[in-house]
């Protein structure tokens, strides 16, 4: 896994790019937001792009999830790979959130930090990225195919504002 937190739509949008140019499909990249930071950069008065689209995918019609963690993942594992949770407030998009469906409920009983560390995500960088989130950062992660791949997104987010850019 490789992970990098942006601060703004463009820098994101820039970094989501090259992944797209190396083979990388919407369905490989994970993507991670609060609410209110998806309805700024994202909302309905936003320039529509494929990294929109994404981030708008969690917040679909019948993709709001409430209750407990247990109603919660099997709700994640009926939608697929792109959910809501406004009891936490995020979007989560991408395999990470198929993944979650694997995880039992006690994925989720530690929000978003347990989510992450499921993930393979060590719990210190998992709470910074929390954090980060909480602060209007978009978390976005890949698993490279290869070392070539993984060097070139490293460089990539890097040279497109992400912070925080490192390799599970």
């Amino acid at each position: 896994m490789m992970t990098g937190m942006f601060r703004d739509r463009d820098s994101a949008e820039r970094a989501y790019q090259s992944l797209s140019s190396r083979g990388y499909t919407k369905d490989d990249v994970n993507l991670l937001m609060s609410d209110d930071t998806r309805k700024t950069h994202f909302g309905d008065n936003t320039a529509d792009t494929e990294l929109g689209d994404k981030a708008m995918e969690g917040a679909g019609v019948g993709s709001a999830i409430g209750g407990t963690a247990g109603a919660v993942i099997g709700a994640i594992a009926a939608i697929g790979t792109s959910v809501a949770l406004p009891g936490l407030g995020l979007i989560i998009a991408g395999p990470i959130a198929a993944a979650l469906a694997g995880a039992g409920a006690g994925g989720l009983t530690g929000g978003l930090v347990g989510a992450l560390v499921g993930s393979g995500i060590p719990e210190e960088h998992a709470k910074e990225y929390e954090s980060d989130i909480q602060n209007g950062g978009i978390v976005m992660g890949v698993n490279p195919r290869n070392d070539e791949d993984a060097r070139y997104f490293e460089d990539e987010f890097r040279r497109n504002n992400g912070d925080k850019v490192r390799r599970y």
